[in-house]
């Protein structure tokens, strides 16, 4: 064996006779650390803290990105969310209002089945502000006569301006004047039941223009307004309105009820048009 592989084997010898003391030294009951322990322990705690410090910043960092990342998502989904929900309350509103407006329409069809009733939905208005005409998608092909009355759950809207073979335009009560007046009866519970006629539409009090035959007439306010169907043209007891005013009219000659339309035609969707001539017919058959 050579001499220095004789002194590196001596070398490793010591060296493990030394790192067994020094460690059964560590481990022995002891209550008080040697200044090589304490420095070897402060600069490895120094060291950890230098280290540890910029790597729990840097982790931080990458944290608050993530949550963010994850919050805008949250945000993303939960605003998608509250669209659909706020898409689905509109459905519902408007299926409601086409329901009632539905069962009006039934309940009314039940009521005027002498009549021959023909339903049809509002296909398009007139631009104008106060609106006067709405066109229907029911013409001649399914029995759509001119001067047929057209009414809704609530009342009477007007009646059939013009037919063509799969649409129809209505001129509305807003939009009669004195060519075209309606026969009415004034129904009251309490008095004597008064008549006059529909002569047409104030713009400004947004009610139609009663004229009562008699200047004695004593009719009063939330008096109810039907047609009279004297006139040959509406049948009779198409509800049309309630009775908000009556003043004198400008000759001094008689009175001028103001009639608050019983129909909403600005949120119409569905109507009845009503076959009078079918039902005449009937009375004068019976």
């Amino acid at each position: 064996m050579s001499f220095f592989r004789r002194t590196r084997l001596f070398i490793i010898l010591i060296g493990f006779i030394v790192l067994v003391a020094l460690i059964g030294f560590s481990l022995s009951d002891r209550s008080n650390l040697t200044v090589g322990e304490e420095f070897l322990k402060d600069t490895v705690g120094w060291l950890q803290g230098v280290v540890h410090r910029p790597a729990e910043f840097t982790s931080s960092i990458f944290s608050n990105i993530d949550e963010i990342k994850h919050t805008y998502e949250e945000n993303q989904l939960l605003k998608e969310r509250l669209a659909d929900h706020k898409s689905l309350l509109y459905e519902i509103q408007e299926l409601k209002q086409d329901n009632e407006e539905l069962r009006q329409i039934l309940d009314k069809t039940e009521s005027i089945s002498d009549y021959e009733p023909i339903q049809a939905s509002v296909r398009s208005q007139s631009p104008e502000p106060f609106f006067k005409e709405v066109t229907i998608n029911k013409g001649e092909q399914d029995g759509v006569k001119k001067n047929m009355a057209v009414i809704t759950g609530q009342g009477m809207v007007g009646k059939i301006q013009s037919a063509a073979e799969f649409s129809s335009t209505v001129q509305l009560l807003r939009g009669f004047d004195g060519s075209n007046r309606i026969s009415v009866t004034v129904s009251q519970e309490d008095k004597e039941d008064e008549s006059g006629f529909i002569i047409g539409y104030d713009e400004e009090k947004e009610a139609l223009m009663l004229k009562l035959n008699s200047y004695e007439s004593e009719v009063e306010e939330g008096a109810l307004v039907v047609s009279s169907g004297m006139g040959g043209v509406f049948i009779r007891g198409l509800e049309i309105g309630t009775v908000e005013e009556v003043t004198p009219d400008k000759y001094g000659l008689t009175q001028m009820a103001y009639v608050t339309p019983a129909a909403d035609v600005d949120n119409m969707d569905h109507v009845i048009v009503v076959n009078a001539a079918e039902g005449n017919q009937q009375e004068e058959e019976e």
